[in-house]
């Protein structure tokens, strides 16, 4: 199949096919004589498990891990699970860092409980304040994989 089916057939962005195939991740598509890309079902069987593994918010290097254990049937599992042990501890963080940034914004939200004159909004007041007083020191934090 060409890139375009693998893509409907899987629900994946063309573009993110050819990222998955740059990356390693699944083989390098056979070209055809007009130089298109030919896919198998092997390849949307591969594109499916990873396509499964980011929804479980895996990092690229984890699949990578997950896919070469995956490619030796015969080996000891032992390191996957140390691998999904990790990923447990990683999303456990981000659920508290996620309550954390819930209290700060229903805090934020707090400040302004009526319409009123956006100069005297509680909400963009206190956005203000805090951009003001933000230095460089005190990096920007942003919840990797919130949305």
């Amino acid at each position: 199949m060409r890139i375009g089916n693998l893509a409907e057939a899987t629900g994946t962005p063309v573009e993110t096919i050819r990222f998955y195939e740059r990356e390693g991740l699944i083989a390098a598509a056979q070209r055809s004589g007009n130089n298109y890309r030919l896919y198998t079902a092997a390849h949307a069987e591969r594109l499916a498990f990873i396509r499964h593994c980011r929804n479980l918010d895996m990092t690229l290097d984890e699949i990578r891990s997950l896919l070469r254990l995956r490619d030796s049937p015969s080996a000891n599992c032992a390191e996957v699970n140390v691998l999904l042990d990790e990923h447990i501890g990683h999303v456990a963080q981000r659920i508290r860092e996620l309550r954390t940034l819930e209290k700060a914004l229903k805090a934020l939200r707090a400040r302004c409980s009526s319409p009123q004159a956006i100069d005297a909004c509680g909400i963009l007041n206190h956005l203000d304040s805090a951009a003001a007083h933000r230095t460089t020191a005190s990096p920007c934090r942003h919840i990797r994989g919130a949305h």
